[in-house]
């Protein structure tokens, strides 16, 4: 029996005769396409916004839910979704300042120790869904709001400040061409890097995709499906604590009350990168396009005097209509 992942235009073969898609790069098209007509509209809006300085603000201030939407992508692959990402970015942030600066800890050690965190709950996420088989939005619901609890009590609801260098210097710049990049940023594209090099060329990769398409009939080839998802989630849960540290870096301070919507910016992103919310169709540099897109818009729209209210119902619709794509697109394969 064979999975085969849909629209997929060439496959190459996998192992257990699964198969994986060699020609996804047209499902990035139609974000790249919106990304760059959006550049040209807000360019004739605003004079500021064709600027490499503009351009570094808007990778900055999109590192931490394009390094979200990472984890979030590996689990809608798979058929699910995580509603705890925002809130476990949080967690993390909370603890790794709160271990470096109440008790003293070394701070690598301290990063090391958020990060755990966040897979740790990452992990409970992925045995509630594989073992007791709930629906990772119920899971991932509950989750999140342990998760905000968690961080509301042990930070007593109060910013962490005082943070040793070791922890903001991620938010540190260089130059290129006169124009200053954060290192948080390279972070972030090395990620989506690794990430695509683990989803194009590996087993492993080709599993999550197998997963999401079929199942069943990934089971039946002798793939261990629920493996599969376990390991997924708990990656997730660790790219999760990365974003804490970049979101520390940035802010320079440990924010209770950070990640309250970057879950759902994350989604965003993964929606407008053209990955199907029902699973196994998508490509993970359409994530970072996704991101883009969504980092543009409200930094144009903030150029051009608009109202933060207003860049949210831009941000809704443009979900809505990516969802409305997929599901036109799924129902014509059919």
């Amino acid at each position: 029996m064979t999975a085969v992942v849909p629209d997929a235009k060439a496959t190459k073969p996998n192992v257990g005769g699964l198969q994986w898609p060699a020609g996804l790069s047209v499902a990035v098209l139609g974000p790249v396409i919106a990304l760059v007509l959006a550049c040209v509209f807000f360019a004739t809006q605003s004079e500021h916004f064709l600027t490499g300085a503009n351009f570094s603000l808007i990778l900055q201030q999109e590192a931490v839910v394009g390094v979200i939407a990472i984890g979030q992508t590996l689990v809608i692959l798979t058929g699910g979704i995580d509603l705890s990402c925002g809130m476990l970015m949080a967690l993390g942030g909370i603890v790794m300042t709160r271990f470096a600066t109440t008790l003293g800890m070394p701070p690598v050690f301290a990063i090391l120790c958020g990060i755990a965190v966040t897979s740790a709950f990452g992990l409970v996420n992925g045995l509630l869904v594989t073992r007791i088989r709930l629906p990772s939005f119920i899971v991932t619901l509950g989750t999140m709001n342990i998760a905000f609890a968690a961080t509301q009590l042990y930070s007593g609801a109060q910013t962490v400040t005082d943070l040793p260098p070791v922890m903001t210097a991620l938010g540190d710049t260089f130059s290129i061409g006169g124009t200053q990049f954060a290192w948080g940023t390279i972070v972030m594209l090395a990620m989506y890097g690794l990430a695509w090099f683990v989803l194009r060329e590996t087993a492993a990769g080709r599993h999550v995709y197998a997963v999401g398409n079929n199942p069943e009939a990934t089971r039946l080839v002798g793939i261990a499906t629920q493996r599969v998802l376990l390991v997924v989630y708990v990656v997730a849960g660790a790219l999760y604590g990365v974003a804490s540290l970049l979101s520390v870096s940035r802010t320079g301070v440990g924010d209770p009350n950070a990640g309250q919507t970057d879950n759902l910016d994350a989604i965003t992103a993964v929606v407008l990168g053209g990955t199907s919310l029902f699973g196994g169709r998508g490509v993970i540099v359409g994530s970072l396009v996704g991101a883009l897109v969504v980092g543009v818009f409200r930094n144009g729209l903030t150029l051009m005097g608009v109202s933060s209210i207003y860049q949210v119902l831009v941000t809704g619709v443009l979900v809505i209509l990516a969802v409305t794509a997929d599901q036109l697109s799924r129902r014509g394969a059919r």
